[in-house]
């Protein structure tokens, strides 16, 4: 089985720049990518997560009050 181009769940957390949790949560929404799932192990595509980060940029909190 070829897995180049997934990451795991801590790498995927990591490659958008949050916490683990926060990618599981993300995970429930209904336009973030699905991972596949190997035995327990999530693996999250990067070229979807990509897309997906395209779509949602990361925001920046100096621009909160």
């Amino acid at each position: 089985m070829d897995l180049t181009g997934y990451l795991t769940s801590d790498e995927a957390a990591a490659h958008l720049g949050i916490n683990r949790q926060s990618l599981y949560n993300l995970a429930k929404q209904e336009d973030f990518p699905a991972p596949k799932k190997i035995g327990r192990t999530s693996l999250w595509p990067v070229r979807e997560l990509d897309q997906w980060r395209e779509r949602h940029p990361k925001r920046d909190r100096r621009d909160r009050p």
